[in-house]
């Protein structure tokens, strides 16, 4: 093993140690907005994508229908197909490990691959980083599922007011330009526009397509 694949081993796992942590919030949230400890645990073993499981979690805690709160969290994690087109050339895989990988494309292992020079440290950014999330990602959401159990009320330590700080946490380091931000602002006024109006958990998913629109209409131009 060479410097250069140690190197990228440790930055994956500091990654990987850093994301996989912060399921300890949505076990918490989870078990405090009704979902019990089983059921959030599935969540994180099955979805595993933060954002979408934060805004699921939203609209139940909200009292939005389950079935909205799903909708949204697929239209979040839709995402995930675009990074799997772009690392499918860059990982190299044959059909069956390509179904075995698929469940760990996520944004920070797509960002620990994509940008490697070859197909083996970009294997070794994209396996590190998306396994060590995995793993602690789920042991922390049952230590926070069974803490959350604990605390009974979501008003005791502010977690009634968490689904939106954690989702704004995951949120604003992708957003890297002007342009990524204005767009976001413009959904997130939609969203909060459609509040009194529409039921539960129908804001973001308007509000997020509304968004998604903009960004494919309005294309900043890159100076030659």
């Amino acid at each position: 093993m060479t410097a250069t694949d140690r190197s990228v081993i440790v930055d994956s796992l500091g990654v990987g140690l850093a994301t996989g942590a912060y399921g300890v919030s949505f076990g918490a949230i989870s078990t405090t907005s009704g979902l019990d400890v089983l059921q959030t645990c599935v969540l994180s073993l099955l979805v595993f994508t933060g954002a979408s499981q934060f805004a699921f979690i939203g609209i139940i805690a909200s009292g939005g229908n389950p079935v909205t709160g799903a909708l949204t969290a697929v239209l979040l994690g839709s995402r995930n197909l675009f990074y799997g087109v772009s690392l499918a050339q860059k990982l190299d895989l044959n059909g069956p490990q390509r179904l075995g990988s698929a469940h760990f494309v996520i944004d920070e292992s797509t960002a620990m691959a994509v940008t490697r020079e070859t197909t083996r440290q970009t294997r070794l950014g994209f396996y590190w980083t998306g396994i060590s999330i995995f793993f602690l990602w789920n042991l922390m959401t049952y230590v926070g599922a069974v803490a959350g159990e604990k605390i009974g009320d979501p008003q005791t330590y502010g977690l009634d007011a968490a689904v939106g700080a954690a989702f704004l946490g995951l949120l604003w380091p992708r957003l890297t330009s002007w342009h990524a931000r204005l767009v976001a602002v413009f959904g997130a006024a939609v969203a909060l526009g459609l509040v009194p109006i529409t039921a539960a958990g129908l804001p973001i998913i308007l509000g997020g397509g509304a968004a998604v629109v903009l960004g494919m209409l309005w294309r900043p131009k890159v100076s030659a």
